[in-house]
């Protein structure tokens, strides 16, 4: 039954992400294509963390640790970007 539930989940947020890339390919705006981008990494972690429960392993939980921090640090980093208009002052 875990195993049933864990490919629906699965499929659904892969159904998700193209959802996303069409977003940000398609947005009117730049904001918009940068909320499509954000949102992309948060459900490639919701993916990878799905697939190391499937499999059983604990390394995909800090691969997908990793690629939060990074995105933290990009989604900081793009927003005062398009907010300033460069990232060091």
């Amino acid at each position: 039954m875990l195993n049933f539930v864990l490919v629906l989940v699965s499929a659904l947020v892969s159904i998700a992400l193209i959802l996303n890339l069409w977003r940000m390919i398609q947005g009117p705006g730049m904001a918009d294509r940068f909320l499509a981008l954000d949102t992309m990494y948060i459900n490639s972690i919701a993916l990878i963390i799905l697939y190391g429960i499937h499999m059983g392993s604990p390394l995909y939980f800090e691969g997908a640790l990793l690629i939060a921090l990074l995105g933290f640090v990009s989604t900081a980093a793009l927003s005062k970007y398009l907010l300033r208009g460069d990232i060091i002052e």
